[in-house]
Formats: C-alpha cells, structure tokens, sequence
C-alpha cells in the first residue's frame, strides 16, 4: 500500500535481499547507508568475470596485474572483478592480454556481487 512502511530488522542478509525495496545499514549504532536495494545493487555491486582455465596455474603471472585477479579452485578458475557502471570494464584488455600469454580457458560466466558482498564493504568503509 502507498504511504505504509515496514521496518525489519535482521541479521540475515539473504531476507533482506529477498524482500526488501530499501535498503538500511547500521554500524555501531549510526546509520552508515540508506538506498533503494535496486540503486544499491548497480551503484556497490561490482561484477565477476569467471573463466573455466584449460590448465590450472598456481600463481598469476605478473603481466596480468594491471588486472583485479584472483585464482579460485585450486587454480582452475581465473576470477576477474569489475566494475559495469563504467564505460570501459577492462574486459576486452584483459581477454587480449590472455590471448597473448596463451592463457587458454574452456568456459565463462558472470556473477553479480550480492548485497552481502556490499554489506561487507559498506561496513568496512564505516569502520
């Protein structure tokens, strides 16, 4: 209904995500954060590049740290982390770059960060 607000409060992020519109984040009793969970979502939320490697490797070679990288998997799954809001994500640079090394992978896909990721920053920012 128009004009009608319910305040819940929990410590579980994942009902939050679930049900709420608004979004609020307390830390040490101050208000740190208020937004509309949609505005929240594309504003904080950053996005992972998941790339499935054709063989493992144990470190990330020192070309590719112009890149926010890390292995995940033991080493069989090369994560890169952007930020979509921009106009250029480094995407295209990074993928030249592992064409140029002969870093080979046999699948991707994306994941959007969830609000706990953003929680998790948001609070550490305040803290």
């Amino acid at each position: 209904q128009t004009g009608v607000t319910i305040i819940l409060t929990t410590h579980y992020i994942e009902e939050a995500e679930e049900m709420a519109d608004r979004i609020g984040v307390i830390n040490g009793g101050r208000i740190v954060l208020v937004e509309d969970k949609s505005v929240l979502m594309s504003k904080l939320g950053k996005k992972e590049l998941r790339l499935s490697l054709h063989h493992p490797m144990q470190t990330i070679p020192v070309e590719l740290s112009g890149h926010e990288l890390a292995l995940e998997d033991d080493g069989d799954t090369l994560v890169f982390t952007f930020d979509n809001q921009v106009e250029r994500t480094g995407t295209t640079r990074l993928l030249g770059d592992l064409d140029r090394l002969k870093i080979r992978f046999s699948d991707l896909d994306t994941r959007q960060n969830s609000l706990e990721d953003i929680f998790v920053r948001v609070v550490g920012k305040s803290s």
